[in-house]
């Protein structure tokens, strides 16, 4: 059989910046959901709302960003097979995604419930915010499928080396969510129950836009036979890639969850003070996130094509760009950040209580940065396992940091709840480090 031509990585600065600005740019538009939420909600003057879209906001993520493993396995195996020039292998990635996509998203349908029941059972929230989130949940909890099919197809536009058409779908489908919010809490008076609408509305716009997408560039998986989807080694891989970074991003998203929880304990002032404050914290990731996106499908390319050299080139060059961009976002946090938390909420309360821990939430994006690039590098290679246990380990960590604090200081603290969030970040990007040198000898052995 003929080896297919392989696609080696040219790896610049340029090239980067390339992949990464239009995820950054769709990314941007992210944050602007949970802005327009929290601005919007908070602007009825109504604390216990506010930390209701908290709340809901953390359970979706678990759900949906965990399960959205599937953007992240799904780039990281097509960016592979684009690399080593197997157009069939790029097809199968995605429609291995999808069946998955659908089959998660139909047994979220049907574990609403018991998933309402667990969360809060877990927090400890005052029972106005606990009616109003139930509200919330029951309504966007139907947007399951549509919301991880739309991840899938982001991972395979990503894998393929196609940000611009990624950053369409994302700005198309975050825009809609924001217009769908204006339009039914404060225009139509639908409450938080509009906010949730709003967003089921735009996952199912969404998804009719990237299908749309596919069918353009010609990258709707055809003629594959059923067998080839499900057959045994490579959808045992997939599973493995997917299983691996849901662990990771579940053990991600607990240790928001936890931070959240910690707030609710203190109070619906300080709830919703760190809810603002974390705003902050999503518009540097989204930042980051572009430069990860980028080594997604670089390092996932240069594995494909075996491209040694290309691959190292790209990790030094994304990490450079992630730090410098996480310097500058941290600056501006520290500059602007009290005028963004006047803009985001009128209570008084809140205001101060978010202004006090301002300066420990500016530094996140910096801290951040590199567990970010690392993050893309580990995920376009598909070393997986070594990123959930370190994503594990950090957690430990993170939960160690902030117990000790707490029995230092005799009290619990909001101050030693953001401290022990920054180590939590620093601890993931030193460890991914650390691996690093390993990991790619294995990967591309020398003679």
């Amino acid at each position: 059989m003929l080896e297919r031509a392989r696609r080696p990585v040219a790896a610049t600065a340029a090239s980067v910046i390339a992949l990464a600005a239009p995820l950054m740019l769709a990314h941007l538009t992210e944050p602007l959901i949970g802005l327009v939420d929290t601005a919007v909600i908070g602007r009825l003057g109504e604390v216990h709302l506010l930390g209701a879209v908290a709340i809901g906001a953390v359970l979706f993520d678990m759900l949906f960003w965990g399960l959205g493993s599937l953007r992240m396995s799904t780039a990281g195996l097509t960016a592979q097979a684009h690399g080593a020039g197997d157009d069939r292998d790029v097809a199968l990635a995605l429609a291995r995604a999808l069946a998955l996509a659908v089959s998660l998203g139909v047994v979220l349908i049907v574990l609403q419930r018991p998933i309402m029941a667990a969360t809060f059972a877990l927090m400890d929230t005052s029972p106005a915010v606990d009616a109003a989130a139930r509200a919330y949940i029951a309504i966007r909890i139907w947007s399951g499928p549509l919301a991880l099919s739309n991840y899938a197809i982001l991972g395979s536009l990503i894998g393929r080396g196609r940000t611009d058409l990624g950053l369409l779908l994302q700005v198309g489908l975050n825009l809609t969510k924001v217009a769908g919010t204006i339009l039914f809490v404060p225009g139509l008076g639908w409450g938080i129950e509009g906010a949730a609408f709003a967003t089921l509305l735009a996952e199912a716009i969404g998804l009719l836009g990237g299908v749309l997408l596919l069918r353009r560039i010609g990258g709707l998986p055809r003629g594959l036979a059923w067998g080839a989807i499900v057959e045994g080694p490579a959808l045992r891989r997939m599973l493995a890639v997917n299983r691996d970074v849901a662990i990771r991003t579940v053990a991600l998203l607990s240790a928001f969850a936890f931070f959240t929880a910690q707030g609710a304990r203190a109070g619906d002032v300080a709830l919703a003070a760190n809810a603002v404050l974390y705003n902050l914290f999503l518009i540097g990731s989204y930042f980051l996130d572009g430069f990860a996106t980028a080594a997604e499908q670089l390092c996932g390319q240069a594995v494909g094509a075996r491209d040694e050299r290309g691959f190292r080139r790209t990790v030094g060059l994304t990490l450079g760009l992630s730090l410098g961009v996480g310097a500058v976002v941290s600056a501006a946090a520290f500059v602007g950040g009290s005028a963004f938390i006047d803009a985001i909420s009128t209570n008084e309360a809140v205001r101060e209580a978010a202004k006090l821990y301002l300066p420990l939430a500016a530094l996140t994006p910096l801290i951040g940065a590199a567990a970010f690039t690392f993050d893309g590098v580990y995920v376009g290679a598909t070393w997986t396992a070594a990123m959930r246990n370190l994503m594990l380990a950090a957690l430990a960590i993170y939960l160690a940091v902030f117990y000790g604090g707490v029995a230092l200081a005799g009290a619990w603290t909001n101050a030693g709840l953001w401290i022990a969030f920054l180590v939590f970040l620093g601890v993931r990007g030193f460890g991914q480090w650390w691996l690093y040198p390993g990991l790619a000898r294995r990967t591309f052995p020398t003679a």
